[in-house]
């Protein structure tokens, strides 16, 4: 089985993530979203594996979001996801795609759940 990381090694919980992967001797495709921003149609295939909503995914904390609430509140669910992909910081970390789920690495051991 494939394991996909979407990753930010500059994140604690994110290199934790990749460390328990090693561990469990699987060598994910690492993708370094703020290098390789994933598109609208890559955060609706990530949201569908999670089973989640994109505000789900979205770090509110990010100058970005809070820039942002107000307009992002009257966008619907596909403009939501497009705003995402052009700013990929707001997106939740890590996240694992095994096969057909994921899970975000918020604990590290969460993607644990989906691994063979």
């Amino acid at each position: 089985m494939n394991v996909t990381l979407y990753h930010n090694p500059r994140c604690s919980k994110s290199r934790k993530t990749l460390e328990l992967l090693k561990q469990r001797g699987i060598d994910p495709e690492i993708v370094e979203y703020l290098q390789v921003c994933p598109d609208a149609e890559t955060i609706s295939s990530l949201l569908h594996k999670l089973g989640m909503q994109v505000d789900a995914i979205m770090r509110t904390g990010e100058p970005e979001y809070q820039e942002a609430s107000e307009a992002l509140q009257k966008m619907s669910e596909q403009e939501r996801r497009q705003w995402l992909a052009e700013h990929p910081k707001v997106l939740e970390r890590p996240i694992v795609v095994a096969g057909d789920q994921a899970r975000i690495g918020r604990p590290p051991e969460s993607v644990l759940e989906i691994l063979p």
